[in-house]
């Protein structure tokens, strides 16, 4: 089974000061780094970033702890897998690859890194877009039941102890697929190449310790980094898409939230639920693309 990238992408590893972070390029024109969510990697944009290739040069990682990426071991306070961490890795590899400024779009985890990374660098990012997700401090700020209930691996994966380690390890390919398929009774919308691949990394225990750290920090030492910034908005011009089936939409005024942390807020619902460049790839695409494609925003 072959993992489904076309053959002129092109995949090295980046040395990002110190952490080994796995990436593949391709296309010509502007630079736009994807970022990807759990629990999948890079492959997500396997649909995506062939059409976005034809405009831009398209950079896909895996995120520290993610697909064959390094995967630091978690300390205390789970330091290594804030998102201020793990976006610092993707400015590195971006200077690395010879871009001082460029586009940068995350779904889900890799959403929240685009979102850190533009607050902290802000004279690197020119136009940022943030795929089903309101922000972190915003999200556990209004934590309900129906949030406990919908978006309960973020209480589960945080939980101490090795718990998720040792239940997930026991069986990571029925949890990838509990995951990502369960929604879907009416036909499978994931490419089983890309599923066979997300299991692969995920029965890598380094690579469960690294993604239960990530909700760990998400929830101790992000919080304290977002709290520190609130009031602080987001200058550059900010696409918010989600799936009209998913939580996320359902739940949230998607545009209002972002407008809390933005100043110029653009967005639409997708069909599809939470997982967009695999579930509506040709919608993510275009859209992406005409955002991507406007002239760049002027700079105070």
């Amino acid at each position: 089974m072959s993992v489904p990238l076309p053959a002129d992408f092109t995949a090295r590893t980046v040395d990002a000061d110190g952490t080994a972070i796995h990436c593949v390029t391709a296309g010509d024109g502007p630079p736009l780094l994807l970022l990807h969510g759990y629990p999948q990697t890079h492959l997500i944009w396997h649909e995506v970033a062939p059409w976005l290739a034809e405009r831009f040069t398209v950079v896909l990682t895996d995120l520290r702890g993610y697909g064959d990426s390094a995967k630091p071991a978690p300390g205390p306070e789970d330091a290594e897998y804030s998102k201020r961490a793990m976006a610092a890795d993707q400015l590195a590899v971006m200077r690395q690859l010879g871009f001082t400024e460029f586009g940068v779009a995350g779904h889900d985890r890799g959403g929240r890194v685009a979102h850190r990374l533009t607050l902290d660098h802000p004279e690197a990012v020119t136009r940022l877009a943030v795929l089903d997700i309101v922000p972190t401090r915003h999200t556990f700020a209004n934590a309900d039941k129906d949030f406990g209930l919908g978006y309960f691996h973020w209480f589960f994966l945080a939980a101490g102890d090795g718990i998720p380690e040792r239940l997930i390890g026991n069986d990571p390919e029925f949890w990838i697929r509990a995951r990502m398929t369960a929604r879907h009774h009416g036909g499978d919308p994931f490419d089983e190449a890309a599923i066979a691949e997300y299991v692969r990394c995920f029965r890598d225990p380094a690579a469960i310790a690294a993604s239960c750290a990530d909700y760990r920090a998400a929830a101790g030492i992000d919080l304290t980094h977002d709290h520190a910034d609130a009031g602080r908005l987001i200058e550059v011009p900010l696409l918010a898409l989600w799936g009209q089936d998913s939580f996320v939409g359902r739940s949230y005024d998607v545009p209002a939230v972002w407008r809390e942390y933005a100043r110029e807020v653009t967005g639409q619902a997708l069909p599809s639920d939470h997982y967009l460049p695999e579930e509506a790839p040709a919608e993510t695409a275009a859209a992406l693309a005409e955002f991507f494609s406007r002239p760049p925003a002027r700079r105070c």
